[in-house]
Order: structure tokens, then C-alpha cells, then sequence
């Protein structure tokens, strides 16, 4: 039996190693587009962004694939999957036969569509070549415009300040992480990042990007101008699910999967990282999650179902971002609609802690990793929000 896994990704990588430790014997093909072994994405937007000499942050050693008994197809991009015929099809028209397929394919950044837009000098950040073009542009000390006030948005606003660079963040809500965590969060976040030194702009959009060839300047929603020699565009990324089309592979914001994260519509298909939507028993919904530990946990129940030991992907959300001196963690999962209530002391954010009829759902903490850990166990024990936030004022007092 054939394991295919499509996408050299954190996910695909780590369905690899955790196939092995599971002592599945058979041949293995990990197909990759780019022609990097694996790394880790996240530090490209950190460490790998702030320090020049910065080294990629491979996430395997040179031959250590090989010596999984792995066969390497890098540089070789997936184009079309036949399942009938249990077929991986290529962009150079080779096929790669399988008995199991595993889509970890991850996420493509998300461009505007505004004119301008393809000008030299405006960026998005999710390769390693995007990181590499990126750092060798801030070498020139450029004014750096960020659009969008996430995750990404953020952590590339901090590492162009401790270059010591000019930055402003454009962001269309009225507040940074308005999106993710919400307008009285966002808020309170933002006071850190201008408190860093970036300008921020909300409520604003980008309507156009000007300059002969490369940018520079854009104009926003308001009439204002602003002057660019850089623009990195942060405003998310859509699930790589393109090359499925016409594959019968049922695909709703990523592909579709049962808890045990196979296909919901097609036999001898899973789904991994940031392109599986499954339903998460304790959110209560379906769901697709961008964090590095889901990758993880993802390729632990993968392996386990091809191997004949069955779980399913119920771990608690977590992720965290380093940015401007601060740590931030989130565990859990809000949404719309949700209760807030902030925690703080000496008028400063500590944590925010998320709630639904009364139970706790999801956790923020500022450089505070005892309240993460506290968090995790109550959202798991479906601990009244009340309970958990007198608790965690306890603490701080």
C-alpha cells in the first residue's frame, strides 16, 4: 500500500514521521512545489525577517527524508487528483500512483484586487521566497505600509521597527485583530503596536497602488495618500484546493472531512493543516484552523487511521505570536457573537477570556503563559467564564 502525501507542508511532513513511528512499512511519496525541503513558516514573518543572517528554519537535516525511506518529488506541483483511478496528476503530465492520498497543501496569501496591485515592491508573505525577497528589501530601509492588521500584518510591522524602519498599518476594521478577536480586543492590542511606533489606520481600505514600476505610494478609502517604497499585503489566505477541481473531492473553505479528518465524499482521501475543515466535537461546528499545533495534531490522527488505529482531531486551538517585545497566546476558539471580558491590572491587558452561554471558549494572555495553561483545562472541563475570570483576577491581585 502506497501512502501520496501532496504537500511538503508542516502537515505533510510531520504525516511522514508519524506514518514511521507508527512502523507503517510501506513506500512513501512526499510531493512538494517548491524545491525547498520543509521549513517552518512561522519564523519567516519573526526572527527570519528581523535578523539578516537569520538561517531557514528547516524543519528536517540534509538525508533525513531519505532515511525515512521517503521518496522526494520537490519542485513538482500537483495539478489534478483522479480518484477513480487513484492518480496524482502534475503539471509536467506525470502521474503518481497511490492507495492513500493526503492533501496538505496549506494556503495561498490572499492579493487585492485594486489597480496597482502587481507592482514591484508589493509583497505577500508565505514562502520562503516571499521571506527571502522581503528581508532583502528592508536591507534598503524602505517606508513600509502594512495592509491588514493580523496576525502576519503584525509580526512583519514588528520585525521592519526593530530595523528601526518607518511603518504604518492600514487596516479596513476599526481596530487591529478586529477579524480574529474582536473590536474591544483589537483595541487594546493596537495601543501596543502604536506604542511600538507604527502609525495605524483603521478604518481604511487600499483603493490603489501608484508608481511607474515599483510602488510607490497607495491610496486609501479616505481620499489620504500614503508613501511606500514597500507594501506588505496581510489580509489571509484561502485554502489550496484549486488543483482538486473536477476531482469529485467535496471542498467548502478547504476540503471537507469526518472527525478522523478523511474525506467526507471521496474513499482513500485525508486532509491535513491548514486546507482540512472538519467538525470539532468540543467547538461544536466545522472548522478550519491556521495553527501550527494543528498541523501537528493532524498528522497523529492521519497516520493513526491509515494504519488502523482510529482517533479523531479534538485538541483544544492554540496558537501564539511574538510581536513588539510582547507574547501573545491564544487557546480556543471564539466567534461571532461571543461574550468578552478583559482582564488587566495596573491598566494594562493581561488576557481576555471568550465566552458562550456562560462557558468559557477561548483565551488571550499577554506575555502570561500560567493563564494559557489554566485556560486550556477549563475549556476542556467546560468551566463557567465567570469562575475562570474571578479566578485569574485572583491571581493577578
Amino acid at each position: 500500500m502506497s501512502v501520496v502525501v501532496v504537500g511538503a507542508s508542516l502537515s505533510g511532513l510531520r504525516t511522514v514521521q508519524a506514518l514511521r513511528r507508527k512502523e507503517y512499512d510501506g513506500p512513501i511519496v512526499l510531493i512538494g512545489d517548491e524545491p525547498e525541503r520543509p521549513y517552518d513558516r512561522p519564523p519567516l514573518s519573526k526572527d527570519f525577517m528581523a535578523a539578516p543572517d537569520a538561517p531557514v528554519p528547516y524543519l528536517t537535516a540534509d538525508g533525513e527524508l531519505e532515511g525515512l525511506g521517503v521518496e522526494l518529488l520537490l519542485g513538482q506541483r500537483a495539478t489534478g487528483l483522479d480518484p477513480v483511478r487513484r492518480r496524482v496528476v502534475l503539471a509536467g503530465g506525470d502521474t503518481v500512483p497511490y492507495e492513500t492520498v493526503v492533501v496538505a497543501t496549506g494556503a495561498t496569501a490572499r492579493r487585492l484586487p485594486v489597480p496597482g496591485a502587481g507592482l514591484d515592491g508589493v509583497h505577500c508573505l508565505r514562502t520562503l521566497d516571499d521571506a527571502v525577497a522581503l528581508r532583502r528589501a528592508l536591507d534598503r530601509a524602505p517606508r513600509v505600509v502594512v495592509v491588514g492588521g493580523g496576525f502576519i500584518g503584525a509580526e512583519f510591522a514588528s520585525a521592519a521597527r526593530k530595523r528601526g524602519l518607518d511603518v504604518t498599518m492600514i487596516e479596513r476594521e476599526a481596530a487591529p485583530f478586529a477579524v480574529s478577536l474582536g473590536e474591544r480586543v483589537g483595541t487594546a492590542l493596537g495601543r501596543i503596536i502604536q506604542d511600538s511606533g507604527v502609525v495605524v489606520r483603521t478604518n481604511v481600505s487600499v483603493v490603489e497602488a501608484r508608481g511607474a514600476t515599483h510602488v510607490e505610494s497607495i491610496m486609501l478609502s479616505d481620499g489620504t495618500q500614503v508613501d511606500a517604497d514597500l507594501v506588505l499585503l496581510g489580509v489571509g489566505v484561502s485554502p489550496a484546493t484549486a488543483w482538486l477541481a473536477g476531482s469529485g473531492v467535496a471542498v467548502s473553505d478547504g476540503v471537507r472531512c469526518d472527525a478522523g479528518l478523511r474525506s467526507v465524499s471521496t474513499p482513500r482521501v485525508y486532509a491535513a493543516g491548514d486546507v482540512a475543515s472538519w467538525p470539532h466535537p468540543a467547538l461544536g461546528r466545522e472548522v478550519r484552523i491556521e495553527h501550527w499545533t494543528n498541523a501537528n495534531e493532524h498528522a497523529e490522527v492521519i497516520a493513526g487511521g491509515i494504519v488502523g488505529d482510529a482517533v479523531t482531531a479534538t485538541a483544544v486551538p492554540y496558537v501564539w505570536s511574538d510581536q513588539f517585545g510582547r507574547r501573545l497566546q491564544v487557546v480556543g476558539r471564539s466567534a461571532a457573537g461571543d461574550d468578552v471580558e478583559l482582564i488587566g491590572t495596573g491598566g494594562a491587558l493581561c488576557a481576555a477570556a471568550w465566552s458562550r452561554d456562560g462557558v468559557l471558549t477561548a483565551v488571550l494572555a499577554i506575555d502570561a503563559p500560567r493563564i494559557v495553561v489554566r485556560a486550556r483545562k477549563a475549556i476542556q472541563q467546560r468551566v463557567p467564564a465567570a469562575d475562570f475570570v474571578r479566578d485569574q483576577l485572583a491571581a493577578l491581585a
